[in-house]
């Protein structure tokens, strides 16, 4: 509704203000879901919805691999330790 108002010359100026309005919703709220649309449509430059969540999975997969392999480190460095420590039998 608040895209199609904002597309049509006629009724752009104070589109999203009266459909907010009308809504009952913030008017900044309801223009963030209006550009989030319009880049989700291609209209608009920027990343999409599903990009945004494709960036964060990958972003979490990263923090844990940084997080193993530290332990990992930590676990290397505590048994070439141990193998480099005189044994007495």
């Amino acid at each position: 509704m608040a895209v199609d108002a904002r597309r049509d010359p006629t009724t752009r100026d104070g589109a999203l203000a009266r459909v907010a309005d009308q809504l009952g919703v913030n008017r900044e709220t309801l223009r963030n879901w209006v550009t989030q649309a319009e880049v989700d449509d291609g209209t608009r430059p920027g990343s999409t919805t599903d990009q945004a969540h494709t960036i964060a999975e990958l972003e979490r997969e990263v923090r844990e691999l940084r997080r193993a392999n530290a332990i990992l480190k930590s676990a290397s460095a505590f048994f070439a330790a141990e193998l480099d420590r005189p044994h007495t039998r």
